[in-house]
C-alpha cells in the first residue's frame, strides 16, 4: 500500500512516518507535504496513494482547500487536536480521526478500518464524506474569541471580532484593530493562524494575517498576483502570489 502523509509539524509527522512502519512494513510513504500549495502541486504531479494521512489545519491554512484544487478518491484519515469526544459523533464506516498526540492504537484502528472498508467497496464518495466532516468538526471547535495582549502595565482582552489584520514588523507581531489600534501578540503567526477560524481570517502571506470582514477591494497586480486594500491602512501593500489566488478567492467568496 502507498500513502502520503499531509502534516506541517515535522516531529508530528516523523512520529506517524515512524509508527506506521512498525504496524505495517508493507505501508511505503511516498511524501511528506507541509503546506496547501505543496499538496496540490504533488497530487497534480503524481499519482494518487492508496490512502492519506491529513492534518486538518496547516500553517497556511485548512487542508480542505487542497480538495477543492484536486479530486482525491483515496480514504482519507485526519490527525487533528479537535477534542476526542466530539469527533466520536462525526465517524463514519470511512473516514477515521488520530487525536495528536498519536499513538499505535488509535493508528491500528485507522488501518484496520481501511483495510475493511477496501474488501467492502472500491467506490466509496470519500470527498463527499470527508466535507460532511469537515462541517460538522468545524462546528463543535471552538476558536479563539479572546487573546491577552498587554496594555501598560495590565493584560487586557482583545477579541478577534476587533482584529483587522496581523502582522510581523521587525520579528515582531502586531494586531491592528479596524480603528487603528496595535497590539503586541506572544504568538507567531503560525501559531495565531490555527487559534483563529480559517472562515473569518486568511494567512496572505509570510508577513500578513487578514480579516474577511476587513477587506475594502482587490487589485490586480503584477505577474497574476493579486494585492489586497484592507479598511484599516497598513504600512505594506498586502501580495497575495499567483499560487494562492484561487485559494483567497474560494475562501473570501465562501
Amino acid at each position: 500500500m502507498k500513502a502520503v502523509i499531509i502534516e506541517d509539524e515535522k516531529i508530528a509527522a516523523d512520529l506517524l512516518k515512524s509508527l506506521i512502519g512498525q504496524l505495517d512494513e508493507d505501508i511505503e510513504i511516498l511524501a511528506v507535504l507541509q503546506t496547501i500549495e505543496d499538496s496540490v502541486e504533488w497530487l497534480n504531479s503524481n499519482p494518487h496513494p492508496d490512502m492519506m494521512f491529513v492534518d486538518i489545519h496547516l500553517a497556511d491554512g485548512s487542508s480542505f482547500s487542497i480538495f477543492d484544487k484536486v479530486e482525491v478518491k483515496c480514504p482519507i484519515v485526519f490527525t487533528t487536536a479537535y477534542d476526542e469526544y466530539a469527533l466520536k459523533a462525526f465517524e463514519v464506516n470511512s473516514i477515521d480521526y488520530l487525536l495528536k498526540p498519536i499513538n499505535k492504537d488509535d493508528l491500528q484502528r485507522a488501518l484496520n478500518k481501511y483495510k475493511n472498508l477496501k474488501g467492502v467497496s472500491q467506490n466509496l464518495n470519500y470527498l463527499n464524506l470527508f466535507n460532511q466532516f469537515m462541517e460538522e468538526a468545524e462546528k463543535m471547535h471552538h476558536y479563539k474569541e479572546y487573546f491577552l495582549v498587554p496594555e501598560r502595565d495590565k493584560l487586557i482582552p482583545l477579541s478577534t471580532k476587533d482584529i483587522a489584520y496581523i502582522y510581523i514588523d521587525l520579528k515582531l507581531i502586531k494586531a491592528v484593530t479596524y480603528s487603528g489600534k496595535v497590539y503586541y501578540m506572544n504568538h507567531n503567526l503560525d501559531e495565531m493562524m490555527k487559534q483563529l477560524n480559517p472562515k473569518k481570517f486568511f494567512r496572505a502571506n509570510r508577513q500578513f494575517i487578514i480579516a474577511h470582514d476587513a477587506i475594502k477591494d482587490v487589485s490586480i497586480w503584477f505577474g497574476n498576483k493579486i494585492s489586497i486594500n484592507l479598511s484599516v491602512e497598513t504600512e505594506e501593500k498586502i501580495i497575495v502570489s499567483k499560487a494562492r489566488v484561487t485559494e483567497f478567492k474560494n475562501w473570501y467568496s465562501f
